[in-house]
């Protein structure tokens, strides 16, 4: 049997991130949680992820940050990164001009669809 794919979920949104863990579940996955981009950091190194969904608004550390600081990190540059926001469009437009960091590998505006998150992540990690 095929070892089951690890997410990192990153949200400040207690609520959001226990339906995330939930969804991405019962949907196969395994999944490990972060509440703020400096708890991202750590369990992203300890875990070492398949794949990270990250939310932009975070207190301690934003999302903008802490994708940086994973694009920049030898060990976890290669994990392919969903960034989730409510911000929306401008937020997209924004990372996907960013000369020092390459693009997301996915974006998805609040309140997410989540059949259409999973289907990103599966397609992400085949």
């Amino acid at each position: 049997m095929a070892e089951k794919k690890k997410i990192l979920i990153v949200d400040d949104e207690q609520d959001l991130l226990t339906f995330m863990a939930a969804f991405f579940s019962d949907n196969g996955f395994d999944t490990v949680t972060a509440l703020d981009g400096i708890q991202a950091m750590e369990m992203a190194r300890k875990e070492k992820p398949d794949l990270i969904t990250l939310d932009m608004t975070m207190p301690k550390q934003s999302g903008v940050r802490t994708y940086r600081d994973l694009k920049e990190d030898e060990a976890l540059k290669n994990i392919p990164v969903i960034i989730i926001t409510a911000i929306g469009d401008g937020m997209k437009y924004f990372l996907d001009n960013r000369r020092q960091i390459p693009k997301p590998d996915g974006f998805m505006s609040k309140p997410i669809d989540k059949n259409e998150l999973v289907e990103m992540a599966r397609n992400l990690l085949d």
